[in-house]
């Protein structure tokens, strides 16, 4: 009797798919970290800035008794 052998390649076909997947995934990742996504990019001016207080003044020392 002879024995059959199967050589073929079909079970690949499932892999193959997956990969490609996962490298569309990763050029998409790639896409929005190198170019900043889809976020609009905004110029934010803040001022922090208090107004400038001066020190109450101390009052005299008490003349000693005398």
């Amino acid at each position: 009797m002879a024995e059959e052998t199967n050589t073929g390649g079909g079970g690949n076909a499932g892999m193959a798919f997956i990969i490609g997947a996962l490298v569309v995934v990763v050029a998409v990742i790639a896409y929005f970290v190198f170019t900043g996504g889809m976020t609009q990019k905004k110029k934010v001016d803040i001022n922090v800035s208090a107004p400038q207080l001066e020190a109450p003044k101390v009052p005299d020392a008490p003349k000693p008794a005398g």
